[in-house]
């Protein structure tokens, strides 16, 4: 595996306009806005699998996610990104991925532009060791219980409240 901090990535403006491109360690280094996939994993039961990161990650260390994805590489789209992504890190190949919503998040450390997807899996799934430490399917509800005594990513915890209560509005 090639080191990720030399992928080049898409770097985007606040209306989420593409701008340039750099390497990845670079637009962590300058805090760049950039984009990225995030995909809901839900098995037949409607359960999430929720994945922790590696303490290798660039940001989040050992944090649980609740989606997978990444970081959109230059001159790729949300959509090419997300089914790459979900080969990478989880196996998952060959399922539909339905667009949920775009959204921007920001914090100290992290400025990205999002766009969510979920699909259906049941796995078993493939994790990739330099990514993903272990993974499991919980409730929703559990995942949201977890977040208050575990360290999660923030905008993932964003993102799930958001489709929760997308799904609730329905």
């Amino acid at each position: 595996m090639s080191s990720p901090g030399a992928e080049t990535v898409q770097i985007v403006d606040r209306d989420d306009r593409e701008i340039g491109a750099v390497s990845r360690a670079l637009m962590r280094q300058q805090r760049l806005i950039h984009r990225a996939c995030y995909i809901l994993v839900f098995n037949p039961a409607g359960e999430l699998f929720i994945q922790k990161r590696t303490m290798s990650k660039d940001i989040y260390p050992g944090y649980w996610d609740v989606a997978a994805g990444g970081v959109i590489l230059a001159g790729e789209s949300y959509e090419a990104s997300a089914v790459r992504e979900l080969a990478e890190e989880l196996g998952i190949s060959g399922v539909p991925l339905e667009p949920l919503f775009d959204q921007y998040y920001e914090d100290e450390n992290n400025r990205v532009w999002g766009r969510i997807f979920r699909c259906v899996a049941a796995g078993p799934f493939v994790l990739q060791a330099e990514e993903v430490e272990s993974g499991q399917f919980l409730a929703p509800a559990a995942v949201l219980a977890l977040s208050g005594r575990e360290p999660f990513t923030p905008d993932g915890l964003i993102v799930l409240r958001k489709v929760l209560a997308m799904a609730a509005a329905c």
